[in-house]
């Protein structure tokens, strides 16, 4: 949404690759059901990730190819060392946006 500044856009972008992320995890934890223990969950857990960002990593390859100035499809990176970064910033910008939600909060 172009109604917020791009630092605050950046972090809500991110928020939703994570969302999303999430939400496939879960999908694969429901489908699974139960686990015998602790070690075969994070075993599921950390080879679903692995696939996920995979995927997104094919995705990124492939819109690297595209003409610039086409709008961006692919997810974010998760695993391959992104930082979110301008959490400061983000934040100066909803308090300028909305003082009365967020200084009772600093």
């Amino acid at each position: 949404n172009l109604a917020f500044g791009p630092a605050l856009r950046k972090v809500i972008y991110t928020t939703n690759s994570i969302e999303s992320l999430n939400y496939q995890l879960r999908k694969i934890i429901k489908n699974r059901g139960h686990f015998p223990n602790d070690a075969a969950a994070i075993k599921l857990l950390w080879l679903a990730i692995m696939n996920i960002e995979d995927k997104r990593a094919r995705e990124r390859a492939k819109e690297a190819r595209t003409p610039k100035g086409q709008p961006r499809k692919a997810s974010g990176r998760l695993v391959e060392g992104s930082v979110v970064q301008g959490w400061k910033a983000a934040l100066s910008e909803l308090t300028l946006v909305h003082p009365d939600r967020i200084n009772p909060y600093l």
